[in-house]
């Protein structure tokens, strides 16, 4: 039955520390925004780069 693994899942993980679980968290949240800003930076590079500035 895969509903018992899954719960299993769920009770192993509850095991890690509270402060092991907020450190993945915020790892992940990092991770994130930064692929944005760098993503966001190259659409900016790319648009410069074809002549579209703001000033």
């Amino acid at each position: 039955m895969a509903g018992k693994d899954y719960l299993h899942d769920v009770q192993e993980c509850e095991k890690k520390p509270l402060w092991q679980r907020i450190g993945w968290l915020l790892v992940i949240w990092t991770a994130s925004v930064a692929s944005l800003g760098v993503f966001a930076w190259l659409i900016r590079l790319f648009m410069t780069a074809a002549g579209m500035k703001t000033h």
